[in-house]
């Protein structure tokens, strides 16, 4: 008889006012409306397009578990916050992409208010008198599985928030050792540049080259940190050829 009852009240749960159970729903969209104002907060374009892309995701889902929850106004809020975002992603500057997150952030926050209002309008179990009686035999029950089946997805959403936070951790990690390494390499490249000018002029003079001008380098104003490594040593490889270049035609018109 117990489970009578139990079957009954999933039956009659879902007739009640086609209003549904919001509890998935709102969960999603509160997890989206932190990640939105993460990426609000944000002072670079990687990590704002990172936490609105998390936020993206949680809105999606959100929208998913509206087809068990009738909340028009949640629901609509929902769709331009997913627009919103969606234009991160392809903004070209970090002004551009905060204007959208902005907007995003102002929605979403209204939301999760609307989605609390559609859920304190769903008539309880008490106010029925069918699931009053399912409510004592075997409501309970259901009631403990949409509790545990919400703690998980809970747990998975955070699960995932944490990897992609490690994984943004790492990211930073290799973008600072690349850069150690690049600056290393520029170093490197602007000492050896240096050598050869000093050899260059001492070999000039040396040679009694009285109409020469000391050997400068046309250095670059570049910020070479910004380039990859390939860039960085082809940037060099051309410096280097064109001094020596124009050093052996200092020689020739030495010799002349």
């Amino acid at each position: 008889m117990k489970n009578y009852y139990f079957i009954l009240f999933i039956i009659t749960s879902f007739a009640v006012n086609g209003q549904g159970d919001c509890d998935y729903a709102n969960s999603y969209l509160v997890s989206a409306y932190s990640h939105v104002k993460d990426s609000y907060d944000s002072n670079n374009i990687n990590h704002l397009q990172y936490y609105a892309n998390r936020s993206l995701e949680s809105f999606k889902l959100a929208k998913k578990e509206f087809t068990n929850c009738n909340c028009k106004a949640a629901l609509e809020l929902t769709d331009k916050c997913i627009d919103l975002l969606a234009k991160v992603d392809t903004a070209e500057t970090f002004e551009n992409g905060r204007f959208f997150v902005k907007r995003a952030r102002d929605y979403s926050k209204n939301s999760v208010i609307e989605i609390d209002k559609c859920s304190a309008a769903i008539p309880s179990n008490e106010d029925n008198g069918d699931l009053a009686v399912a409510q004592g035999q075997g409501g309970d029950d259901l009631t403990d599985l949409q509790n545990e089946q919400l703690r998980l997805k809970q747990q998975q959403e955070a699960l995932k928030l944490k990897e992609q936070q490690i994984k943004m951790k790492l990211a930073e990690q290799k973008e600072k050792e690349l850069l150690i390494k690049k600056k290393k390499l520029i170093l490197s490249y602007e000492n050896a540049i240096s050598s050869n000018i000093n050899t260059y002029n001492e070999t000039l003079n040396i040679c009694g080259c009285i109409n020469y001008k000391p050997f400068r380098d046309n250095k670059s104003l570049e910020d070479m940190t910004e380039k990859n490594i390939e860039e960085v040593k082809i940037h060099y490889m051309i410096r280097i050829k064109t001094m020596a270049s124009e050093y052996v035609s200092l020689i020739n018109d030495c010799e002349e």
